[in-house]
């Protein structure tokens, strides 16, 4: 994995030559593998493939729950929704891959805490289309460089996104007229990815540029709190003349 001079998780990349199968858990969601390669990933801070589907339009919710309900259990979910003409195999195949690139974008996020792999554990959406462990790590470098190209201010990705007025003349694509009216001072990047259907990294991208443009308050960030002054030493008393005090002592001894 060469492309990737320093790996965004060292341990998919041992996994990824083990040809390893299973689940890579990390604090911010988890990767599956099969041979190695990522079939699927999912992220409390990404919605889900049935968000994208059902929210966004393309399928009812009633034919979603039908196939986890159906295959579930045998792991083929994304087979069952195309065998039975609710999807095409390019449209599964497009947001599926849409919503692995937007999950393992959060879930490879830097953390302090464990990183773990269960062998053997597989998802049941079932695989569409594996992905090589350099293709995500790659693509994972490459949106947090172009979140930081665009505004290089990361605590907006989670604060509440607060509109602000814009300027004379100032417009804005639909996609982004859409999530300043769903923004209203309270939700989050993610929530709002959630009450649209949209990929979470879209909605960050969108965010950070609106935030560039004026069109979105980004937050102040703490000041760090003032390091207290060292004290400075105290200097040495220097030791007393002992001859002066003898001659001062015999000069008042000389009047007594």
């Amino acid at each position: 994995m060469s492309a990737v001079a320093t790996p965004v998780s060292p341990m998919l990349v041992r996994l990824a030559a083990e040809k390893a199968t299973g689940a890579l858990l990390r604090d911010h969601g988890t990767l599956y593998l099969v041979d190695g390669r990522v079939v699927h990933a999912e992220s409390p801070a990404a919605p889900g493939v049935d968000v994208l589907l059902t929210t966004g339009g393309r399928l009812p919710r009633e034919n979603w729950d039908e196939a986890v309900d159906r295959a579930g259990a045998h792991r083929a979910v994304g087979r069952f929704l195309v065998d039975s003409g609710r999807l095409q195999d390019g449209e599964l195949e497009i947001c599926h891959l849409g919503a692995v690139f937007d999950a393992a974008f959060f879930a490879l996020s830097p953390t302090s805490g464990p990183t773990r792999f269960r062998y053997g554990v597989g998802h049941w959406f079932g695989t569409v289309r594996p992905v090589s462990a350099e293709a995500v790590e790659r693509e994972t470098v490459r949106r947090r460089e172009l979140l930081d190209a665009v505004w290089p201010y990361p605590a907006v990705d989670t604060a509440p996104v607060v509109p602000r007025p814009a300027a004379p003349g100032q417009t804005v694509g639909a996609r982004q007229r859409a999530l300043l009216a769903a923004a209203d001072g309270e939700r989050t990047p993610a929530e709002l990815a959630r009450l649209l259907g949209r990929p979470a990294f879209h909605t960050l991208l969108d965010v950070r540029r609106l935030a560039a443009a004026g069109l979105v308050e980004t937050p102040l960030t703490p000041e760090p709190e003032p390091v207290p002054p060292a004290l400075l030493p105290v200097p040495p008393v220097p030791d007393p003349d002992i001859a002066l005090l003898r001659r001062l002592r015999d000069a008042l001894e000389a009047h007594l």
